[in-house]
C-alpha cells in the first residue's frame, strides 16, 4: 500500500512540475490583459465578458427616471405647510406630516431651487410671488 501511495505522490509532483510554467504564463497574460483594458479607449476582442446587460444611451440626452421632480404629494404637503405656517422648521414639518425628517432635507431644497420657498435660519418661508 505504501508503494502505491509513493508512486501516486511522485506522479502528482511530476505533473505539478509540468504545469507550473503554464500557470505562471497564465498569470502573466492575465495581468497584461488587465493592464491593457483601459488603453486605447475601446476594449478589444480579448476583453473579458461583462456580466449583466447594458442599456443603450438615450438618443435625446439623459432623462431622469421615475416621476418628475416636485410632482409628489409629500412635496405639495410640505409646500402647503410652509405657506400656512411661515418660518416652520423641518422637524416641525416632519411631525405635522408624520414622516421622517431626512426625507424633507431633500424635498425642501428642491422646492427652494424651484423658487417656491426660501430658507431663513432654520425656518422655511414661502417665496413672494411677483
Amino acid at each position: 500500500m505504501a508503494d502505491f501511495l509513493d508512486e501516486k505522490k511522485r506522479e502528482i509532483d511530476a505533473r505539478l512540475k509540468e504545469l507550473r510554467p503554464l500557470v505562471d504564463e497564465f498569470h502573466r497574460l492575465e495581468a497584461a490583459s488587465a493592464a491593457l483594458d483601459g488603453v486605447g479607449g475601446a476594449a478589444g476582442p480579448a476583453a473579458p465578458a461583462r456580466r449583466g446587460r447594458r442599456r443603450a444611451a438615450p438618443a435625446a440626452g439623459p432623462r431622469r427616471r421615475g416621476r418628475p421632480r416636485g410632482s409628489g404629494t409629500r412635496s405639495k404637503q410640505a409646500l402647503e405647510l410652509v405657506r400656512t405656517r411661515p418660518g416652520i422648521s423641518i422637524p416641525e414639518i416632519a411631525e405635522a406630516m408624520g414622516i421622517q425628517q431626512n426625507y424633507l432635507y431633500r424635498v425642501l431644497p428642491a422646492l427652494q431651487k424651484d423658487g417656491l420657498v426660501r430658507k431663513d435660519g432654520r425656518g422655511w418661508h414661502p417665496r413672494e410671488t411677483a
